[in-house]
């Protein structure tokens, strides 16, 4: 394999992980939403169903420049499981407060591994992918941004 399509498949690969994140982020994401509960219930649980909407229409696009890169995504819920870094979270009894300051947390390591990612793409040559991560990289920021100022007034 020419070093060009070794550092395609890397960065498909980084793809692959983010693509697992994303999908682990939004289930997160949208079992917080269905299980919050609070005084604040009314606006974090519209937060939270926001995110996970940017989350899950981000799927595709990462989905997408796997194969436009020439490999295979991920086929199943095992798949996500074995490349996903954002940890599950299988409590349906949170405190909200617990809630924003986790998905706080994973979208700051999700823009780490944007950022990684994006590295790779600069490797490889490809703009496209460069481009989109910025973009991701940025929706990911604001969502940690939002997450951060509404932990300040809870």
């Amino acid at each position: 394999m020419a070093e060009g399509d070794n550092s395609k498949k890397a960065l498909a690969d980084a793809l692959n992980g983010l693509l697992a994140d994303y999908y682990a982020l939004y289930l997160k994401t949208k079992n917080f939403h269905w299980h919050v509960t609070g005084p604040h219930f009314r606006e974090y649980h519209l937060l939270f169903d926001e995110q996970a909407a940017e989350l899950i229409a981000t799927t595709d696009l990462v989905a997408e420049r796997v194969r436009k890169l020439g490999q295979d995504t991920l086929t199943s819920i095992g798949a996500i499981a074995g490349k996903q870094r954002i940890k599950d979270h299988d409590s349906t009894s949170t405190d909200a407060t617990k809630m924003l300051k986790e998905l706080h947390a994973d979208n700051e390591t999700l823009v780490k591994a944007l950022k990684e990612a994006k590295d790779l793409a600069e490797e490889a040559g490809d703009n496209a992918t460069d481009g989109l991560l910025d973009d991701w990289t940025d929706q990911a920021e604001q969502r940690a941004w939002f997450l951060e100022a509404t932990i300040g007034k809870a």
